[in-house]
């Protein structure tokens, strides 16, 4: 398959590539990956992390000021949050609850948070929106313009700020049951968490199809907005759990350097999260599968159609100007003789439904 292979590493590469073309459950998501290397996931996970983690404090900051203002005068309700949602952020969610004084609405306060939070929210929207916009291939200039990308970081912002509330209710209201002489129990801890599946889920189809300039449709990004927020719901439980756990002193051990990366990691890793369900979504919907196994690794290899229409769909990502015209052709290397048959372009299967 390749000539800088050995004869037997050769054939065991073929057989490989055989198999997982014809599997689903392996060729999927070995296409999933291999766009996400394409796509360069981990520089817009790490883009969308740096701006999250700047607009992280002051939204706290702010969401401090505003309870303080709204709970002014009521000290049960103020120990309640801070013993419920508060302390359910991960990595930091302890310290939040053990640290921060009663609250208290501060003019200063306000200002700086509401600064610090556009700065840095509107930058978390606009990395999703070029993340997204790279992952469907949108050209730029069908992008909206600097003016109406920011309008649209706006709305998002909106969104995900009511949906960001929604989940956190639910997770106060199962957390401080007890505070109110209520038992709820496993039952309805298992029903809290499925409602927060189910509301996440719905935020991130009209999140995805909101950060996307071209026109996408629920059946297209609706698998992927489950799996970011089964995968969502997973990181948090496990995130918080460990921290609690395995890392409860690890502000005295390493001071705020641990508690820095910790949350530097956390937010990382939701970041990769939503970047690999949305190129789940694209290559379902665009058929972008099965690749051939060393594609990454050689140029001496017989594309798949999924490999054409991959690597076809890049170059239009710098399309600029609406009569600029970009044309991709293929001219493969002819089959050395005497090596080994490649794998039929595709195995037949079944269209994806939606």
């Amino acid at each position: 398959m390749a000539e800088d292979l050995p004869a037997a590493a050769s054939r065991t590469a073929t057989a490989l590539d055989r198999f997982q073309r014809r599997h689903r459950w392996a060729g999927l998501p070995l296409a999933v990956f291999y766009k996400f290397l394409d796509d360069q996931g981990t520089v817009l996970a790490a883009l969308i992390t740096y701006y999250a983690f700047v607009s992280l404090f002051p939204l706290l900051l702010l969401l401090v000021t505003l309870l303080g203002y709204a709970l002014h005068g009521n000290k049960q309700l103020q120990a309640d949050v801070l013993n419920s949602a508060l302390s359910q952020f991960p990595v930091i969610g302890e310290q939040l609850r053990t640290n921060i004084d009663p609250l208290h609405g501060r003019v200063l306060g306000l200002v700086v948070g509401i600064a610090g939070s556009l700065y840095g929210g509107l930058g978390v929207a606009q990395a999703c929106q070029n993340a997204m916009n790279k992952i469907w291939a949108v050209p730029r200039n069908a992008r909206p313009n600097p003016l109406k990308a920011r309008g649209i970081s706006l709305l998002l912002l909106l969104l995900l700020g009511g949906g960001v509330a929604a989940t956190t209710v639910l997770s106060a209201l199962t957390t401080s049951a007890s505070a109110y002489g209520s038992d709820l129990g496993v039952g309805a801890r298992i029903l809290s968490t499925v409602l927060s599946v189910a509301v996440n889920a719905a935020l991130f189809v009209a999140a995805f199809q909101l950060m996307t300039a071209e026109q996408i449709t629920v059946g297209q990004v609706r698998n992927g907005a489950l799996a970011a927020a089964i995968c969502w719901q997973v990181l948090q439980e496990v995130g918080t759990y460990y921290i609690s756990h395995q890392l409860k002193d690890a502000s005295a051990t390493y001071g705020v350097f641990g508690l820095v990366l910790g949350l530097l990691a956390w937010i990382y890793l939701g970041a990769l999260v939503i970047v690999l369900c949305a190129e789940y979504s694209v290559v379902r919907a665009r058929k972008l599968w099965p690749r051939s196994l060393l594609t990454p690794f050689t140029d001496n290899v017989r594309l798949t159609e999924g490999d054409r229409r991959a690597y076809a769909s890049y170059p239009m990502t710098e399309k600029h100007k609406g009569f600029e015209t970009v044309e991709v052709e293929f001219h493969e290397p002819d089959k050395p003789a005497g090596s080994e048959e490649s794998p039929p372009p595709e195995s037949p299967r079944q269209p994806d439904a939606g």
